[in-house]
């Protein structure tokens, strides 16, 4: 178990801001490129907000989009999406980093950009649109490779975008496939579009192109004929200009597109020195490539001057930065170039490049891309186990869905059958409120036979399980104190997961009221998360030496333990996280006490939103949290939201009936709230309306929420008409309006 290991960043500074860098840098037109000056000037005329140019690889989507950035007279941002943004928060940070440009806010907002669920559309993703809708100037915001972000998550985010871009401004998207929310933006007539058929090239453009290829003698009558074969598809006239000015008879090929570019492409890797070809076919396993990277994986000295010999060339290459130093294949290059890879040296050869680019990546700080590399190398064994080392910092970071997709490629059976992978992903699902996937891990978690581990890892395997369950409380108080011994007596000092047992320890001493302990456990567990860099465990722990603190009257003491909560939650970004709930309810209720009513108020918005995933997985945090937003509720004067917080705890209290001495903290509750008649006051929104309010921001139809969130057309129509009554508006924009307001929606 010891190979579980959190990390605090999931990649070293230096390669990651290079790559985040070359994802926003605008490319150059490509020399001879045929202009699309018409269907540019169209989609800029046409006021839609957004243009989308869609068509398959090969087609100019990139070039148009590097040529329209290129004479733009209004501020241009530029993004070119690869397989590791179709996470919302990956989308949504690279967006940010591009948006600095057109919207100086942005940078302000860019780390809030991590987020899961409910958290990304309905705080980052509003946070980002905010920047730029205060954008100074108007702009062109280009997303190149949209196809990389198409899961619901992603589209839904980048909807809420661009519903607030400000008038004069655009957003331009490039994608193999129509991005599913352009269907939405046609029918409200925001969308302009750019297909196939506008894109295909007739013989004028062929002219032009086998002109600057150095093939200008070539008959009509043959670029006729190329033209026609090629049924006006760009790279393929390109291509075919190639062969043409190597000799080659480029009017005698025929067949389909895919068929037609392995042919033209192998003509052309044929024309190059052996050694080149080699080069090529190898370096087609990087995403990016540069001269390390290259050098590294290939067991080669001089990339650099490969690189820039393709480059010069123009054989397909694209400079990623403006120092050269980053470049990337065009898309359907690289695929013919990874066929022909495993065709002329086998596929022992990829999977030990794909190993050795794992390393470098690896070695650079790189993780998600080793992981890549591993998964493409058939090496499951080894991508699963840095997969459990990775679960809890991407959780953290919001990435859950790039995890899922890990899991779906190494399968169901292999991931049950590595208990480190089985653990990361119960913890995972438990932090995130998320009960089918939680219930489910945990299932297949407590079924694992402790035979089936190797001897010398079971103890910490059982320790491990052992934290689960006291986490979930499922079999009493006492189950709780047994588990949660048994960890702190087996949890080795030099475990990443000391500070988990700690406060696991201290939570089970809450439960018997043994105040002693559970302060020295919880202050034990702080200082431990804070050199291993876990925010959660501060986060969690902090509000509960407050609260302490506040049994004392001591709440000069509890403001500096608050203080440090909410510090934790900032400088982790982790807003909206259900780990976050108890930290802001507990903050709000000593900024109420110290008649800091705004700062109050902010916070325990926060707080209310942040209960979305508090649920029965964690019964404990879930309830304690409820009871501290009450009592700040009841600090404001709104005692009919503390009542209704209640009815929450008593279904929560259904679940996990036996919570020890929370139970009588319950009890103490209701009777302070039954002293007195209730007059007045606010109906907060359930979780399952917080969890719905975010998609209010898009063009979704009903059915179509319901779907997202998994619920019925009837519940979403329910869910909505209630989220009208409690904010006292008829329609979705002024529900979004009156959310912002609240603070229930963006920051």
């Amino acid at each position: 178990m010891a190979e579980i290991l959190r990390e605090s960043d999931l990649g070293g500074p230096d390669l990651q801001s290079m790559l985040l860098n070359s994802k926003v840098q605008t490319p150059q037109v490509r020399k001879g490129a045929v202009s699309r000056k018409r269907l540019i000037d169209q989609a800029r005329a046409s006021g839609a907000r957004v243009v989308s140019v869609t068509a398959p690889a090969g087609y100019g989507k990139s070039t148009l989009l590097a040529e329209w950035a290129a004479t733009e007279q209004r501020n241009v941002g530029w993004v070119s999406l690869d397989r590791t943004d179709g996470d919302p928060a990956s989308l949504l940070s690279v967006l940010a980093a591009a948006s600095v440009k057109i919207a100086p806010s942005a940078k302000a907002v860019a780390a809030d950009m991590r987020g899961i669920g409910a958290t990304a559309l309905g705080r980052s993703a509003p946070m980002l649109a905010g920047a730029l809708a205060a954008a100074p100037e108007s702009f062109v915001l280009f997303v190149d490779d949209l196809h990389w972000a198409d899961s619901p998550d992603c589209q839904d985010a980048l909807e809420v975008l661009l519903r607030r871009l400000p008038a004069g401004s655009q957003m331009v998207v490039a994608s193999r496939r129509e991005p599913p929310l352009i269907g939405r933006l046609r029918a409200a007539g925001d969308a302009w579009e750019i297909s196939v058929s506008d894109l295909s090239f007739d013989h004028a453009a062929a002219r032009v192109i086998f002109d600057a290829a150095g093939a200008a003698d070539i008959p009509d009558e043959d670029l006729h004929t190329i033209v026609e074969h090629c049924e006006g598809w760009a790279t393929g006239l390109y291509l075919c200009a190639l062969v043409a000015q190597s000799g080659g008879d480029a009017a005698s090929v025929t067949g389909e597109d895919r068929y037609l570019a392995d042919y033209l492409y192998r003509e052309c890797l044929a024309r190059l020195p052996d050694d080149m070809q080699s080069f090529l076919r190898r370096a087609s396993v990087l995403d990016q490539l540069s001269a390390a990277s290259c050098n590294a994986v290939l067991g080669i000295e001089d990339s650099r001057a490969r690189l820039h010999e393709l480059e010069a060339a123009n054989l397909f290459l694209v400079a990623m930065d403006r120092r050269r130093g980053w470049f990337r294949f065009h898309a359907l290059f690289r695929e013919f170039l990874m066929i022909e890879l495993e065709r002329a040296e086998g596929a022992a050869v990829v999977a030990d490049l794909h190993r050795r680019a794992a390393a470098w990546h690896e070695e650079h700080g790189a993780s998600a891309q080793a992981v890549e590399h591993l998964l493409w190398a058939g090496e499951t064994e080894r991508a699963a186990e840095r997969i459990a080392e990775l679960g809890l910092p991407m959780y953290q970071r919001g990435e859950v869905s790039t995890v899922k997709r890990w899991l779906s490629e190494l399968g169901e059976t292999l991931v049950r059958g590595y208990p480190p992978l089985v653990v990361s992903m119960t913890w995972t699902a438990l932090l995130l409120g998320d009960v089918p996937a939680g219930e489910r891990w945990a299932r297949i978690l407590a079924a694992i036979d402790i035979e089936t581990i190797p001897e010398g890892d079971r103890l910490e395997f059982e320790s491990a399980r052992a934290m689960v369950r006291a986490a979930m409380c499922e079999h009493g108080q006492a189950q709780v104190m047994a588990d949660a011994r048994f960890a702190i007596e087996h949890e080795p000092t030099t475990s990443p997961w000391r500070d988990q047992a700690l406060h696991l320890w201290g939570s089970a001493h809450v439960l018997v009221d043994d105040t002693a302990t559970a302060t020295a456990a919880f202050e034990e567990a702080i200082d431990v998360a804070t050199i291993m860099g876990n925010s959660d465990t501060v986060i969690l722990s902090e509000p509960e030496l407050a609260l302490f603190a506040i049994g004392q009257n001591r709440w000069s003491l509890a403001a500096r333990h608050a203080d440090r909560g909410v510090d934790a939650i900032d400088q982790s970004h982790m807003d909206g996280y259900p780990t976050s709930a108890l930290a802001l309810a507990v903050a709000a209720r000593v900024a109420l006490h110290e008649g800091d009513r705004e700062s109050g108020s902010r916070l325990l918005a926060r707080g209310m939103r942040a209960r979305i995933g508090c649920t029965h997985l964690l019964p404990f945090h879930s309830v304690r949290s409820r009871i501290q937003l009450a009592k700040a509720h009841v600090a404001m004067g709104d005692r009919s939201a503390a009542w209704h917080l209640v009815r929450e705890i008593d279904e929560l209290l259904r679940r996990r009936p036996d919570i020890g001495v929370v139970t009588a903290e319950v009890e103490e509750l209701r009777a302070a709230l039954a002293a007195e008649p209730t007059a007045g006051g606010s109906v907060p929104l359930t979780p399952a309306e917080l969890r719905l309010l975010p998609y209010l921001q898009t063009h979704l139809t009903i059915a179509e929420i319901g779907q997202r969130l998994f619920i019925s057309r009837n519940t979403v129509s329910s869910e909505v008409g209630s989220i009208y009554r409690k904010l006292a508006v008829t329609t979705r924009g002024a529900a979004v309006e009156r959310a912002s307001a609240l603070g229930l929606l963006g920051g």
